[in-house]
């Protein structure tokens, strides 16, 4: 059986994919090379893993893709230098943001 944040982490990425930015929406701070920074996002580690928190670290970090890390689960090994991984503990609260 599915638990709950399995099913929130797939449809937060699943709606991800489905944002466009608006022109009221502010700038990433980090060029858009494409090329993750997980040094520019620290400050969200022991924040409220949430879309709006996904899509600041998104934007901040310079990376193209993000991967969320629910409590429990098993990544692939792949490194990929355009995604940022942010894992999460059982109270939604951000354990760790990486690149890869």
């Amino acid at each position: 059986m599915i638990d709950r944040l399995t099913v929130l982490a797939l449809a937060s990425t699943v709606l991800a994919g489905c944002m466009t930015m608006s022109g009221n929406e502010a700038a990433p701070t980090q060029p858009a090379t494409g090329i993750c920074d997980a040094s520019a996002v620290q400050q969200f580690v022991g924040q409220r893993a949430s879309q709006q928190t996904g899509d600041a670290i998104l934007a901040q970090s310079g990376a193209k893709t993000l991967r969320w890390g629910p409590p429990d689960s098993m990544w692939t090994m792949d490194y990929r230098e355009d995604r940022v991984n942010v894992r999460y503990d059982g109270d939604m609260a951000i354990t760790a943001v990486t690149c890869g």
